[in-house]
């Protein structure tokens, strides 16, 4: 199996075969507009810029579960990140990324790619698993999605190259987007 048996629906509403991807090297993103993470919007749409002649894509799925960081509708959201962060990577509906009404895809992608914890030989990274274990510990237990901003590297063949948590910065895992193209 790979991510290419799922679809999804673009930010529009259409309907969109993750085939459509193939061959191709992903980062597969949980957005919210509105939270403190946000800011990797800039990074990731540069990300985007740098190497999507070479094959890359960002797709990023807005969330609304970590804290109501993703009020809007579709079409707030496409404007916040477009007129904010410039974003032009393809962003889809809004959708749950972890629990019961977790969208198939995520259920899948964190299957694949289990929690590894957070680096706590950093600042952000302690801070993250301090704060998750304190004010909700029923999210920072299992391999579900730990807040917004979770990134998925998918290789050209469907499959996850890797998982990078919330404070991992999109810049810090160029490297190795570079070694999938």
């Amino acid at each position: 199996m790979s991510i290419y048996q799922f679809q999804a629906k673009s930010i529009l509403g259409q309907p969109l075969e993750l085939s459509a991807y193939r061959n191709k090297v992903l980062l597969i993103v949980n957005t919210a507009s509105r939270c403190a993470y946000s800011r990797q919007f800039a990074d990731l749409e540069q990300l985007y810029e740098q190497y999507r002649e070479e094959g890359f894509e960002v797709l990023g799925f807005p969330c609304n579960q970590f804290n109501e960081k993703e009020p809007g509708s579709s079409v707030e959201i496409q404007r916040f990140c477009e007129g904010h962060f410039g974003v032009t990577f393809t962003l889809f509906e809004k959708v749950d990324v972890r629990g019961a009404s977790a969208h198939p895809l995520f259920s899948y992608l964190t299957h694949q790619a289990p929690f590894q914890g957070f680096d706590t030989q950093t600042s952000s990274g302690q801070w993250m698993q301090d704060f998750l274990l304190d004010k909700y510990p029923e999210i920072y237990a299992g391999n579900g999605i730990k807040w917004n901003f979770t990134k998925f590297l998918i290789d050209r063949n469907g499959k996850v190259a890797g998982r990078y948590e919330t404070v991992t910065e999109p810049r810090e895992i160029e490297p190795i987007i570079e070694s999938l193209l």
